[in-house]
């Protein structure tokens, strides 16, 4: 009855802190119940749930970590902005311009100073400076 206890009372920080190391733990806990119940003595009830934690924590984690890790990036701000295409409002070049990117309207210059936009025309944003898109 005491590890039941006590896997209620590691899951109640997991909810709390959403760590998963404390439902690792609580699981832990309810494997030492188990043992418990089948009538094995204390000793071999910690032992049982000192590596059911570990090795849930060993093997387990690492693999969250690992997906967390590998899942895509979300891009947010001036960098979901850069590799975007835009509409040429106003004649482009390397001094200025204006270009119409995501619904809004920006001012722009050419990477290359003497390339030449017009309006109408089709562009990539390569970088974003400041307020001004740097275009290709």
């Amino acid at each position: 009855m005491w590890w039941l206890i006590a896997a209620v009372g590691l899951g109640i920080p997991l909810v709390l802190t959403a760590m998963p190391e404390f439902g690792m733990v609580a699981v832990g806990a309810v494997a030492g119940a188990v043992t418990a119940a089948l009538g094995a003595g204390p000793v071999l009830q910690v032992l049982v749930f000192a590596a059911v934690s570990v090795a849930l924590i060993a093997v387990v984690r690492p693999i969250a970590n690992r997906a967390r890790r590998d899942r895509p990036r979300h891009l947010s701000g001036i960098d979901a902005l850069k590799g975007r295409q835009a509409v040429v409002l106003e004649r482009v070049d390397g001094s200025g311009g204006r270009i119409k990117l995501a619904g809004e309207v920006w001012s722009a210059r050419s990477l290359d100073g003497d390339q030449i936009y017009e309006p109408g025309q089709q562009v990539d944003v390569v970088d974003i400076e400041g307020a001004t898109a740097v275009v290709m």
